[in-house]
């Protein structure tokens, strides 16, 4: 539509009544089919100029934003009733940021959830306005949120028939060991200690097993306190390795390390990121009982950091490919089986994704992808019309 008008004005000259008059009814009904677009949306739309007035908005938005008094070119902060959000826009459009999906809960009855994105608006390589979006997400929030409730419901399930299973071996076997030292003890005032102590090394042995159990039990149902900061991950692995080199060593295994400098600082919990790629390492290193290579390395790819840990070792089966993230599924004699089930959840509360690719008898590798927190600003090329 742009190119015809431009083209209509170069010939305007030439053009007589009926073809002005034509043109314009032509640019009218333009108008009208665009207008009634942006009013059948049901979310809002609000258009500001190069100084943040408000030049064009919807019926949605107006609704949305609870505007106050004259609209139109006031400052859009000026229209809003709601001071966060009058305080959002206002430090937001006077910097020129771009802002994706910034959430705001209001309302005092019936709450409501925003989803508020300012795209700025450029022509000529200038900022000349902002296109801001508001969404209402309410209805959404609550789908997920209950489907969370029930993902976690049925996931406690899971855990809590694992550890209930993983719990009867070693109370099996104290009570056992506990039996025998009642039948050596047979009402004798004296015992030897050599002829109980094997059966309460064994019982120590369970009562650590069980605490162990526990404790990763524990660490898989409750909710994590990541404190997300920048950080640099490749840092976070060299001291890693620094850690486990010794391990490594005695293992027979040997390190290599390839870590990007294109790899930017992310938003982690250093804390967090050592334990879930530690749970990787012993893994690797458990796949590998005769002595091997890891490999530890980061690269940039996609707006995404990748940390890849890869082993030499005996490699997963297909059959079990789908099993491994699943709680208490282990093929180690005495592993809990949460190992990865950690490392997942790890992965997901840095907003996250894990990938594993194996060969038996070649090894595997583990491929945590983490999101580039997105500094640039995303501009939108303005030209005062549609395209």
């Amino acid at each position: 539509m742009k190119k015809f008008i431009q083209k209509a004005i170069e010939k305007l000259g030439k053009m007589d009544t009926d073809q002005i008059g034509a043109l314009i009814g032509q640019i009218s009904d333009e108008n009208e089919l665009l207008d009634m677009v942006l009013e059948s949306m049901t979310d809002g739309i609000v258009v500001t100029d190069g100084q943040n007035r408000v030049i064009l908005y919807n019926k949605s938005a107006e609704r949305l934003l609870h505007f106050t008094g004259d609209v139109l070119e006031s400052a859009l902060w000026e229209a809003v009733s709601n001071r966060d959000l009058a305080g959002f826009f206002f430090q937001k459009l006077l910097s020129q940021e771009k802002v994706a999906d910034r959430e705001f809960t209001l309302g005092s009855d019936a709450v409501r959830i925003f989803s508020v994105s300012i795209l700025p608006l450029v022509r000529a390589g200038s900022v000349q306005g902002n296109l801001v979006h508001v969404e209402d997400v309410t209805e959404r929030r609550s789908r997920e949120a209950r489907l969370r409730r029930a993902e976690s419901l049925a996931s406690l399930t899971t855990l809590a028939a694992g550890v209930a299973h993983e719990i009867k071996n070693p109370l099996g076997s104290m009570g056992i060991h506990l039996q025998l030292i009642q039948k050596k003890i047979g009402g004798k005032s004296r015992v030897d200690p050599r002829t109980i102590g094997s059966h309460l090394d064994v019982i120590g042995e369970e009562v650590d097993r069980l605490n162990r159990i526990v404790v990763d039990f524990l660490f898989a149902v409750k909710p994590m306190d990541t404190r997300l900061e920048e950080g640099d991950i490749n840092l976070v692995i060299q001291e890693l390795l620094e850690f486990v080199r010794p391990e490594m060593d005695q293992a027979g295994v040997r390190i290599e390390s390839s870590l990007s400098p294109k790899v930017p600082l992310l938003r982690i919990d250093a804390r967090f990121i050592k334990q879930a790629l530690l749970n990787l390492i012993k893994n690797a290193v458990a796949a590998m009982p005769e002595g091997g290579t890891l490999r530890v390395e980061t690269r940039r790819a996609d707006g995404e950091a990748l940390v890849r840990v890869s082993d030499t070792g005996t490699g997963i089966p297909d059959e079990i490919m789908d099993k491994i993230f699943e709680p208490y599924f282990t093929t180690k004699p005495f592993g809990t089986g949460l190992g990865l089930t950690i490392v997942f959840k790890i992965v997901k509360e840095h907003f996250g994704d894990i990938s594993v690719s194996s060969r038996v008898g070649e090894g595997t590798t583990v491929a945590l992808s983490l999101p580039i927190p997105q500094k640039e600003k995303i501009l939108i090329d303005y030209n005062g019309g549609g395209a």
